[in-house]
């Protein structure tokens, strides 16, 4: 995949217009609030496994203090794709990075997950789209940016949360129900929190950024800030922004299970740090309940979780762009399924990810 070098990519950065500057105030709180919910799902399995009832009284007693941002009063009812399946659930994890070096705007967002929740909670699918996936961005509501072809992470810059939301449903045809928002970067006290993750580097390479570590092919012990450094890694990578899908999936599935195995359950004080440095990373949509979903997920761990990639026809370009294009027939399939609440043809229709 062709890489651009910084001043490229700032200068491919979507601009904001006058309607958007006008509404700076809210996009600070957004750029607060600007986190995905991987670690939520984390949070959410972990804590419920040591007990529904005590888990949910916990999450309750914290959850006034969890950012909230308002992800569905701009959404155009009438262009949003009917619930089909109804106990599943579609929830979209929106991450950044904001202390990236590589991170040259406050207003983007690398990381789109749509995690499928299966009507029975056995099982979960975590469905990553390239942020750089070339989609159509519907119009804003009430004007501003959008209504053209571009790449799908652009609809944040442009729209926020809500534009993102109309993006993706227009992409995949299936209906959003919750929105969870972490920065990456909080990473670094969650893995500490767990004491440290396993992690099967799959090369050798240097990091390019400071301290430059070595990862060497093979398990490696990490902690929380060289686990964040693995992830954020991608311009060494013949594959770019795939690999560090790769790995960010590897950290995400490390933390679940060092969180599951080290004896949290047993040490309050250590489980007590590991939710904190969770929650104070998370943002969720105003009706998303923290309880609810602790018992929902009670019984889900990594083994239960299936990291897929939304199905691509390759790179290309668009203009001076480089993009990726999605294969829309058998994304199709797959988000068909996802809509339908059927895990088996779900995992057929994408290739998993390890």
């Amino acid at each position: 995949m062709p890489r651009l070098s910084q001043n490229e990519e700032q200068a491919q950065a979507p601009v904001l217009d006058a309607t958007e500057v006008s509404g700076r105030a809210k996009k600070r709180g957004l750029r607060r609030a600007q986190r995905i919910g991987l670690i939520v799902l984390l949070v959410f399995a972990v804590v419920g496994g040591g007990g529904a009832l005590a888990a949910g009284f916990y999450l309750r007693s914290i959850e006034s203090g969890i950012d909230r941002v308002d992800a569905f009063n701009d959404v155009p009812e009438e262009s949003r794709p009917a619930k089909v399946a109804e106990r599943a659930m579609n929830l979209l994890l929106l991450g950044s990075d904001s202390r990236d070096p590589d991170n040259t705007t406050g207003s983007r967002t690398d990381t789109i997950i749509l995690a499928h929740l299966a009507g029975d909670r056995s099982s979960a699918q975590l469905i990553s789209i390239p942020r750089d996936t070339w989609v159509h961005v519907p119009a804003q509501s009430g004007g501003g940016g959008g209504n053209r072809d571009a790449k799908i992470n652009a609809s944040f810059a442009w729209g926020g949360v809500p534009l993102m939301v109309q993006t993706v449903e227009g992409f995949t045809g299936v209906r959003i129900d919750h929105v969870v928002m972490i920065d990456f970067a909080g990473f670094t006290g969650i893995v500490d929190a767990v004491g440290g993750v396993d992690i099967d580097v799959d090369g050798n390479f240097t990091s390019i950024h400071p301290p430059f570590r070595s990862f060497r092919e093979g398990v490696q012990r990490m902690d929380g800030a060289t686990a964040l450094d693995y992830a954020r890694q991608r311009q060494q990578f013949a594959d770019g922004d795939f690999a560090r899908i790769r790995h960010q999936q590897q950290v995400i599935k490390a933390i679940l299970d060092g969180a599951a195995s080290g004896g949290m359950f047993a040490n309050p004080a250590k489980m007590n740090s590991f939710v904190r440095a969770a929650t104070d990373t998370v943002s969720i949509d105003e009706t998303l309940s923290l309880f609810d979903m602790a018992n929902d997920l009670r019984h889900l761990r990594s083994s239960n979780l299936t990291f897929l990639t939304s199905p691509t026809a390759g790179t290309g370009t668009k203009g001076t762009e480089s993009v990726v294009l999605p294969d829309t027939d058998q994304a199709k399939v797959l988000y068909e399924a996802v809509k339908t609440d059927k895990v088996p043809e779900i995992l057929a229709a994408a290739k998993t990810k390890p």
